[in-house]
């Protein structure tokens, strides 16, 4: 029997090469149900100021669906957008369900990380407390793959095979001169540093690469690090470091200077979050440069590590879709309250099912690297890290150029349905 309502779908927070996948997958399972496909432009927020997008319309060519699920970035567009709490401010849920009323809408799906699980949970326990018929289901992504309830998020392995792709080249380019120089890799992770923890899949059996990653989880004890630099040195020329933009010193205050800088709010995003880390590279490579007297050099990956589509893992892409599928179909089978969710059954060969988990245990909780994953100096990451996360970026993707470059769907064609 056909699904008769509308599939409401918001993507949230930052984009990455995999969230477009999952939009395809709620889509093409909404469509095959009978349902019919709307798209919030710019997240929840803009869904309230009444910005809304017929996606049946947008993509009526499943050649434009195809290009949806090699597309990176959000097509819907984004927002960091905070929800009172309902208790708080019942007057906004009210607005809001009203709103999804007006839209005749059976089932709202959103695409996003732990702010994004949030907003769900908060829509949940409204509805809950007040009988909505409304399903809310939450699809997960984040390339900081910090989300509880999951084994990983898509986006996640996306960035990782950019990550270790690039750490490779840079490797490789940093050992061509006969001197002595240290290159650090400033890699994304506020809290968690499981992005600069895949740089070690850049590596070989024999041959590791980068010589050293520094997590969140472990704070830095500055004197160990340039005794390890040191000692690298004498027995060879070029150094790699990855580093996570997050690391700490032993009194839990930031390397970089975002910190302090976000002290008056201005660089705070509306979950409270600072909205920019950047330096920590720059901090050690100019600390390594005063104390050892050898070549420096800083390297910020910043926005490219999410949006690089052209190495996107074939793995992360077909979990997205599968994920983004899996949400609509609980919601079709009267399920609410819950994120879409990756069970890891095998390694190798690695496989995986799709599962559940409520909302309420994903929520406002964040998942850091195990400490069985970290190296015992805490300057590295361990066997176990490498077996994790190396399925996770497998596969390639053929693209579709233009012009001899890889041809993308835009949210300018959404703003003209």
């Amino acid at each position: 029997m056909a699904w008769n309502t509308n599939v409401l779908i918001g993507q949230s927070g930052g984009p990455t090469a995999a969230i477009n996948a999952s939009l395809a997958g709620a889509f093409d399972t909404a469509r095959d149900l009978g349902a019919h496909v709307l798209g919030m432009r710019y997240g929840i927020e803009g869904f309230l100021a009444g910005r809304v997008v017929h996606l049946d319309r947008v993509l009526g060519d499943p050649m434009d669906v195809e290009l949806l699920r090699r597309t990176p970035a959000s097509f819907l567009g984004s927002c960091r957008f905070k929800l009172p709490e309902p208790e708080e401010d019942p007057a906004f849920f009210e607005d809001a369900f009203a709103k999804f009323e007006a839209a005749n809408v059976g089932a709202v799906l959103y695409i996003g990380g732990n702010d994004s699980m949030d907003t769900i949970d908060k829509l949940s326990r409204w509805g809950e407390e007040h009988g909505s018929a409304v399903r809310l289901i939450g699809i997960p992504k984040t390339i900081d793959n910090d989300l509880v309830g999951t084994d990983h998020t898509p986006g996640y392995g996306s960035a990782a095979k950019f990550i270790a792709t690039t750490m490779r080249e840079i490797a490789r380019d940093s050992s061509v001169y006969d001197l002595k120089s240290v290159t650090f890799v400033e890699i994304m992770g506020r809290d968690a540093g499981w992005l600069a923890g895949s740089a070690c899949l850049a590596g070989a059996v024999g041959n590791p690469c980068p010589d050293l990653v520094l997590l969140p989880e472990v704070p830095l004890n500055q004197e160990a690090l340039l005794d390890r630099l040191s000692l690298l040195l004498d027995r060879k020329n070029s150094v790699v470091v990855a580093v996570s933009e997050g690391v700490r010193h032993r009194d839990g205050t930031l390397l970089c200077d975002a910190a302090a800088e976000a002290a008056d709010g201005t660089r705070l995003d509306a979950f409270g979050h600072v909205a920019s880390l950047s330096g920590t590279g720059r901090y050690l490579a100019s600390l390594t440069r005063t104390s050892l007297g050898c070549k420096t050099r800083a390297i910020e990956l910043s926005t490219l590590q999410r949006c690089a589509s052209h190495v996107a893992s074939a793995t992360d892409l077909a979990e997205a879709y599968s994920l983004g599928g899996a949400g609509v179909l609980a919601a079709s089978e009267g399920q609410t309250a819950m994120m879409s969710a990756i069970k890891r059954i095998f390694d190798k060969p690695y496989l995986y099912e799709t599962t559940l988990t409520p909302i309420r245990d994903v929520a406002n909780k964040a998942r850091k690297v195990p400490r069985e994953f970290i190296a015992y100096d805490g300057m590295g990451v361990t066997a176990s890290f490498d077996r994790y996360a190396r399925p996770l970026i497998e596969g390639e993707i053929s693209s579709t150029y233009q012009g001899g470059v890889p041809h993308h769907i835009t949210a300018l064609d959404a703003d003209r349905a």
